[in-house]
């Protein structure tokens, strides 16, 4: 992959014209940040993978909403770490959203990773997931659709090839 990738980033620009990043991270930093996200992180950007990480691009005083749903469109590759208090955020939710919408629509590629939850939690909404979504159902009660929206792109996620880190 990696000889591939680096083809593929050096020898082509017409895929992806106006894409300001390789990856992009989704992320719960209170579940990930000080141990494999960063590992991870690091790693990607020593193989001179540009990576977008929120807490090192955004820059104060800057509409974060926005300027995170950009960084989301143009990026080729979003890697969504579900971690146990994920769903706890709704901007990853939000982001999640946005994450699937651009697979649908610029076929951008998703790679989910599993960080010390059971994938079925994820799909069903069940456990620590069932717990945050029934709050979320509370909470957002005039606003179903939201809730809806997440739900959908959680279990659309949990259908991906992706990497289940539960046991490593």
């Amino acid at each position: 992959m990696d000889s591939e990738w680096t083809r593929e980033r050096e020898g082509s620009s017409s895929s992806t014209p106006c894409s300001n990043h390789d990856v992009f991270l989704s992320l719960r930093d209170e579940d990930t940040c000080k141990n494999f996200t960063d590992h991870l992180y690091t790693a990607l950007v020593r193989r001179g993978i540009n990576t977008f990480r929120d807490d090192d691009e955004l820059r104060r005083g800057e509409d974060i909403t926005l300027e995170l749903l950009r960084a989301i469109e143009k990026s080729r590759i979003s890697i969504i770490v579900f971690s146990r208090n994920y769903a706890s955020s709704r901007w990853c939710l939000d982001e999640l959203v946005k994450i699937i919408e651009c697979r649908e629509t610029i076929c951008q590629m998703v790679l989910p990773i599993f960080f010390d939850v059971d994938l079925s939690d994820v799909w069903k909404q069940s456990g620590i997931f069932g717990e945050v979504f029934a709050r979320l159902e509370k909470r957002f009660k005039v606003e179903m659709e939201k809730v809806d929206r997440w739900r959908r792109a959680l279990k659309e996620a949990v259908n991906l090839s992706r990497w289940d880190l539960r046991n490593r």
